[in-house]
């Protein structure tokens, strides 16, 4: 048996530990955990949520309708932050902002998408004046398998998003980095680069830098990320146990 709340305690404990050893240029927030629920069943989330945990993450939109309308986490998990850290497909959109309690998209990488979203979302708010939160996938790896924008066109999709996207509202970075960077080599490149595009961003759009947020570090390397200034770190394996192999 996977004991969550223990797991959840351990790397809030280490995220807190992780938190004094930053700069005083990022000690005026604290890292948020988002608990990834990926291929986990309702039950394992709801432990989570009654430990105290508010945010969690899903990958696939088809996982996060189905577990976002479940009648138990609708009863026990009133307060819950849904945010979706998975490739978005164009067609995939209503469902996905058809989710209870859907608090952000993290991984936009292109303007049709934003565009998509932006066009959909006032079907699907409760409120004329709530936006839906976005954030920017970076490809900071530059990996032909992963999604994400590249670099050198994260500033003009910002722009885009602002000028032309009236629905959404854009709040920060993500990336997901190359897997098993061993950190004995130094500062984790994928986040400084994403740190670096913040400030890229900041000087050329005339954004404050502490009201863009950085959501990077996952179960290996969470630590070092909050380090480095992630203001949302991804946890799964370590809270929820291994994940079973996704049925093809």
């Amino acid at each position: 048996m996977t004991n969550v709340a223990g797991n959840l305690k351990l790397v809030c404990d280490k995220i807190l530990t992780a938190s004094t050893k930053r700069p005083l240029e990022y000690q005026y927030f604290e890292p948020c955990l988002v608990a990834v629920s990926k291929l986990k069943p309702p039950e394992l989330i709801i432990e989570a949520y009654e430990a105290g945990q508010r945010h969690f993450g899903e990958n696939y939109v088809n996982e996060l309708a189905e577990k976002g309308n479940h009648s138990s986490i609708l009863a026990n998990c009133q307060e819950i932050h849904w945010h979706f850290i998975g490739h978005l497909q164009s067609n995939k959109v209503n469902k996905l902002l058809s989710v209870p309690n859907l608090y952000v998209i993290e991984t936009i990488d292109n303007e049709k998408i934003a565009s998509a979203l932006n066009t959909s979302w006032p079907k699907f708010r409760k409120h004329n004046d709530i936006k839906l939160k976005v954030m920017i996938q970076v490809n900071t790896s530059a990996e032909k398998e992963k999604s994400g924008c590249e670099v050198s066109n994260v500033s003009s999709l910002v722009k885009y998003i602002i000028d032309n996207c009236e629905n959404l509202e854009f709040i920060g970075l993500m990336t997901i980095g190359k897997y098993g960077y061993d950190i004995a080599n130094g500062p984790n490149p994928d986040f400084l680069c994403l740190r670096e595009c913040r400030e890229n961003v900041s000087q050329e759009l005339g954004i404050d830098v502490c009201k863009m947020e950085l959501s990077m570090g996952m179960s290996s390397d969470y630590e070092q990320a909050v380090e480095l200034g992630s203001t949302s770190v991804r946890v799964g394996t370590t809270i929820f146990g291994e994940r079973p192999k996704k049925a093809i």
